[in-house]
């Protein structure tokens, strides 16, 4: 049986009473465009996407391209300027500046934190267990009537490992507000993706992005699946013109390439193998965590000096011993092969 919420209440009522911007792409795209005060001599270089022209603002066949990959309707999808954008439109609809509240759940991805602060929205904190889970009875107990959002990273940055299905259910039945759950890595998980419990949770919106998987993060291209309610709310709030014709178009390429994508998934499972199988022979490697992500958290001895001293061979990891429970951590990104050895000799140098 799916869950019964009413979204039009937790949203802020001068977002729900938005006018919001009608842009002159609403009402029409071809003809003579004499609408919008764009530049009609054209672009300063030779140019096949009428880049004078302003991108449509709703990104139709992109969406549809999205929503048919992910098994979901193109209502039920939002893209915008990467995930930032999204977790961003999330806090201006649903939290009112200086009164309401969002909970995090420690070692996370600290853009989370980072939004919270710029819209002046209070961060309670619920850490993950020494196992890098959820702890539900704990979020759903620290929730308090001004509470509105609760974020969950599932594959979790930093930790790489993916939450106990059963536990993000648990906040979603327990939870009258709205769960953000960041899939950014879902693509190397052994676990499937939310966005297949939709229709179960109103409540629920999930993060992907095309920078992981996609291998097009230089793009800024970001995706929230959610019911079309909440999706409906997002494209009321956002910037007319958010994702411009050039991402729009590389995003829609990359749905020709799939097997391009799939097949280099492939290959980042099978190094990441390699790496954790060699990685844990180190004798100062106390811990390899588990991973459903595209890098690797490991516990080494002397983790700030190794970090870098790393750099100094040209070798940048990314330390990650001032999160909690993570004392003494690495986070390893899995490169290519020939990246990889490189990463194993200047260790081997240093240790």
């Amino acid at each position: 049986m799916s869950k019964q919420i009413n979204i039009d209440a937790l949203v802020r009522e001068n977002i729900r009473n938005l006018k919001p911007y009608r842009s002159a792409r609403d009402d029409f795209d071809r003809g003579i465009l004499l609408d919008a005060n764009e530049n009609s001599m054209g672009a300063p270089f030779e140019d096949d996407l009428e880049l004078n022209r302003y991108p449509m603002p709703y990104q139709e066949e992109l969406r549809e391209k999205i929503a048919a990959f992910r098994d979901v309707h193109k209502e039920n999808v939002f893209v915008g300027v990467g995930s930032d954008e999204a977790i961003d439109l999330l806090f201006r609809v649903f939290c009112i500046p200086g009164k309401d509240r969002v909970i995090v759940n420690p070692p996370t991805y600290g853009m989370y934190k980072v939004s919270a602060n710029i819209n002046d929205v209070q961060v309670d904190e619920v850490l993950l267990t020494e196992g890098f889970q959820l702890q539900p009875e704990k979020i759903l107990d620290a929730v308090q009537p001004e509470t509105k959002i609760i974020f969950i990273c599932s594959p979790n940055n930093p930790t790489a490992n993916s939450m106990n299905i059963s536990d993000v259910v648990r906040v979603l039945e327990g939870f009258n507000g709205i769960v953000v759950v960041d899939e950014a890595y879902i693509d190397f998980s052994r676990q499937g993706s939310l966005a297949n419990n939709l229709n179960d949770f109103p409540n629920l919106v999930v993060l992907q992005t095309m920078s992981k998987s996609f291998g097009l993060a230089g793009i800024r291209l970001g995706i929230a699946l959610a019911n079309p309610e909440v999706i409906s709310y997002m494209m009321k709030v956002k910037a007319p013109y958010n994702v411009n014709k050039l991402t729009s178009k590389k995003a829609i390429q990359a749905f020709s390439n799939l097997e391009n994508i799939t097949t280099n998934i492939k290959s980042i499972l099978k190094e990441r193998e390699r790496v954790i199988n060699k990685l844990i022979k180190y004798e100062a490697v106390d811990y390899v965590y588990p991973t459903d992500a595209n890098f690797i958290l490991f516990k080494i001895k002397n983790a700030m000096d190794v970090y870098k001293k790393m750099a100094e061979e040209g070798v940048i990891i990314r330390y990650r011993g001032n999160e909690p429970h993570c004392e003494d951590c690495l986070r390893l990104t899995i490169g290519t092969q020939a990246e990889n050895d490189r990463f194993f000799e200047a260790l081997d140098k240093i240790n």
